[in-house]
């Protein structure tokens, strides 16, 4: 009979940690049809992740996480999703984000918003800092703005037909989906150790060995790209330079200085006669060479032109960062900043973006919160790298003791 209840239990037990931690829904529904970017989290095997770490930590056993008078996001009456869906809209700026989670309790949710100060702005709409929600029936839509809640209700409320998770993520920890048209390109998620991967179809020793190369530099900056990647990044920007100005490659290098600069005023004296008043303040400011190479240099320079991007000191005014000077050859064209000029660094034939984490750019920056400074502190390099078909970005950061799930 003891041997009977034990089975028991453990079927039990089995059933329950199937359920809890790999049982997964297998549609998406709350994604409006003219979503074009969908981010999906796989929300249980990030548990898992979490858990399998914090087992293997154990000064982490006894930490203090949060405030016991506060609610945890488990308590707030919000349905964990299997999948955490965030998606950008068509024709909606890069900076606007939505994800839609379901209500199981809204007094508790309520509860939750008022602990957390979320303001209550219109009828059922909430705001902190750049964090927006609307309860919509038993639904939230949170975004970083309110432009799209009304559009993606009701694009919800129509929509009858639920995507299979299947065609979104396969495996990884989650993915990052392109929608157009019919046509999807996902890129899976993988959080490591020290670092997050987002990669299609990699062969990751070609790059890794590139990666290597670069740090064999100190520059802040290294790119090489070619004519389809320069397109797909200044899209971002809605700039065509690409494909209007005949650039077919683009090659650069930057570093960066804190420079003193010099702000003049202008007030009156007792007299009320004008006196010229000087300050200082230190900026960060790049100093850069960039080469970009032209199947028609005569044509790139018209469209130059026709944009305006020289000016009467020959400065190339498409690049904030001044002075500089630019100078054409006979593949193209060479840029370069003029207060401390700096050396291109070799030619690796392939196509990359790599941002090395400079101390300088974070101090620079005032408008980050301390979750946010905490994350960029700890990076220690961005990489970009695209082969054919195969594209490979890594967020690599410091090592620590602590694995990346649990340093948050």
């Amino acid at each position: 009979m003891k041997k009977k209840i034990i089975v028991l239990i453990t079927f039990l037990l089995l059933i329950t940690i199937y359920s809890v931690f790999y049982h997964k829904g297998r549609a998406i529904k709350f994604v409006p049809e003219n979503a074009d970017i969908l981010v999906l989290i796989d929300v249980k095997k990030c548990t898992r992740q979490y858990i399998s770490n914090f087992i293997m930590h154990p000064s982490q056993w006894f930490r203090e996480r949060r405030n016991r008078n506060t609610a945890s996001i488990q308590e707030s009456g919000v349905k964990i999703p299997d999948f955490l869906q965030i998606f950008h809209i068509t024709n909606t700026k890069f900076s606007e984000w939505y994800s839609v989670v379901e209500i199981e309790d809204e007094r508790k949710f309520l509860n939750y918003l008022k602990q957390q100060r979320f303001i209550p702005k219109e009828k059922n709409t909430f705001q902190k800092d750049q964090i927006f929600l609307t309860i919509d029936g038993k639904r939230c839509i949170i975004g970083t703005s309110d432009l799209a809640f009304k559009s993606i209700s009701d694009s919800i409320n129509l929509k009858k037909k639920e995507y299979p998770v299947s065609s979104f993520i396969d495996g990884s920890a989650g993915s990052i989906s392109f929608i157009s048209g019919h046509r999807t390109r996902t890129f899976s998620i993988d959080l490591h150790e020290d670092d997050i991967e987002i990669k299609k179809g990699v062969n990751e020793e070609d790059f890794n060995l590139m990666i290597s190369k670069l740090q064999q530099n100190s520059n802040f900056l290294e790119t090489e790209l070619d004519a389809k990647n320069i397109r797909n990044f200044t899209s971002f920007f809605n700039k065509t330079i690409a494909g209007s100005s005949q650039i077919n490659h683009l090659k650069a290098s930057a570093d960066l200085e804190q420079v003193n600069d010099t702000i003049i005023t202008y007030g009156y004296d007792d007299n009320f006669n004008e006196i010229e008043k000087k300050s200082f303040r230190k900026i960060i400011q790049p100093n850069y060479v960039i080469v970009l190479q032209s199947t028609n240099p005569q044509k790139t320079m018209q469209y130059f032109q026709t944009k305006k991007w020289i000016n009467a000191q020959n400065q190339f005014t498409a690049i904030p960062f001044q002075p500089n000077s630019i100078e054409q050859n006979n593949q193209g064209f060479e840029i370069k900043s003029t207060r401390n000029i700096i050396q291109l660094s070799p030619t690796l034939n392939g196509n990359y973006i790599f941002v090395r984490n400079n101390e300088m750019l974070l101090s620079s920056v005032k408008t980050l919160s301390a979750t946010e400074r905490k994350f960029f502190s700890g990076l220690e390099y961005i990489f970009y790298g695209n082969k054919d078909d195969d594209y490979y970005i890594k967020l690599k950061f410091k090592k620590e003791k602590l694995p990346l799930i649990l340093r948050w």
